[in-house]
């Protein structure tokens, strides 16, 4: 263990402290940009200390609507946003743990040829399957629809090659243990496999969880209406290029609720998200 000197232990608080500065302030900036006025924002510089709109300013975004984005409100952006990180991060789990079972638990042909071919795909860029994937969503009818924001997207290369690293280092013992207690292919996977799994689906739905609320390119292609815009696609539809014609005030709080999900997210499952980086190390 590398010996601590108080020098050395003062440096290490003092860029530690920096950097929080440097990730915190545009973020506790942002919510006092949220309590003032339209008014006072547009008249630099703007108060250090929160203003006294907050329950104006909050609750005219989340329930009245917002003029620039057809006057859909921020909770409704906030619900189509939940249920397509939802949707990507479950669907990329589920299809991606059913995979990487198949492949290292059973024996059949071209096993690997199919984890190849699934591997492969981390080397295309979205943007040479996007405008393919889009045609086919548009002959499907999937357009301005929560299918057609979620099912694109919930394959996963990266998910699959995880979980098939975590399944190769489970002990073949285990297995053969399993099978002389009778246990069938299913009742292993539930029984055995998806307890020892835990963590690092609980890893995996953070990352995917949070992939998913950010997504920009595909849920501009596939929404036209307002009512089915995420929030990442609103904020940029509120912002004008003249300052005078956009809601400072609405746009503040719209981005300061965009960014709690992913927030109580991580500090709710952050434990289980770090062990489960532990354990997929192993």
């Amino acid at each position: 263990m590398i010996g601590q000197s108080p020098l050395r232990a003062l440096i290490a608080h003092a860029v530690l402290i920096l950097g929080i500065l440097i990730v915190a302030f545009p973020i506790y900036y942002t919510f006092v940009a949220s309590t003032q006025t339209l008014q006072t924002i547009l008249k630099p510089p703007l108060p250090l200390l929160p203003g006294d709109q907050v329950w104006n300013n909050y609750s005219e975004a989340l329930f009245g609507g917002v003029g620039r984005i057809g006057g859909v409100s921020v909770g409704r952006l906030l619900l189509n946003t939940t249920i397509m990180a939802l949707g990507i991060a479950v669907g990329k789990i589920f299809i991606s743990i059913l995979s990487a079972y198949a492949i290292v638990f059973f024996r059949f042909p071209l096993r690997m040829v199919f984890f190849w071919l699934i591997f492969i795909t981390l080397m295309l860029p979205v943007e040479v399957r996007i405008l393919p994937t889009y045609k086919v969503m548009v002959d499907l009818g999937m357009i301005d629809t929560y299918a057609g924001l979620i099912i694109p997207l919930i394959a996963s290369a990266t998910a699959t090659l995880l979980f098939r690293q975590f399944f190769m280092t489970i002990p073949g013992e285990l297995v053969e243990a399993a099978r002389v207690d009778g246990a069938g292919p299913w009742r292993f996977f539930f029984d055995i496999l998806l307890p020892l799994s835990r963590t690092n689906i609980a890893a995996l739905f953070v990352i995917l969880f949070i992939y998913g609320w950010t997504q920009y390119l595909w849920p501009l292609l596939v929404t036209n209406s307002n009512d089915m815009n995420t929030i990442v696609i609103a904020l940029r539809k509120m912002v004008s290029f003249a300052d005078a014609d956009t809601q400072w005030h609405l746009v503040m709080v719209t981005a300061m609720l965009a960014i709690l999900p992913p927030i109580l997210i991580v500090v709710l499952m952050q434990r289980w998200f770090v062990r489960g980086l532990v354990d997929s190390e192993k």
